[in-house]
């Protein structure tokens, strides 16, 4: 039987904006405090990589953890550190804030 290799879903600004509405995401932003004081998304939990533990993510009470970043790539990274750890956090934001900012989505500064 094959091993389940870790995987990282892509998902769209517009999927999870519909996830947040829905009450059915938990976004974890993995910046950097410095980048996340200038720019941040609405209602995320901060879990920077420099000091990245999946248990410092709030328990998601049955909701999908979804990793952002500022571009895809440090989410990936994340993601992957944490099913690492056991954790069955597999989605991310593909594009990070870039593409959500290009989807016409709301930040807070």
């Amino acid at each position: 039987m094959a091993d389940q290799s870790p995987s990282v879903r892509d998902l769209t600004p517009e999927e999870v904006a519909r996830g947040l509405t829905e009450n059915r995401m938990v976004l974890v932003d993995v910046r950097e405090p410095n980048e996340t004081a200038l720019e941040r998304y609405p209602g995320a939990v901060l879990v920077p990589l420099s000091a990245f533990d999946p248990l410092a993510i709030p328990d998601p009470k049955g909701r999908e953890v979804v990793f952002a970043c500022r571009s895809g790539r440090r989410s990936v990274t994340a993601s992957l550190a944490a099913q690492e750890q056991g954790f069955p956090y597999v989605c991310h934001l593909a594009g990070g804030i870039l593409a959500w900012k290009a989807a016409g989505l709301p930040t807070e500064s």
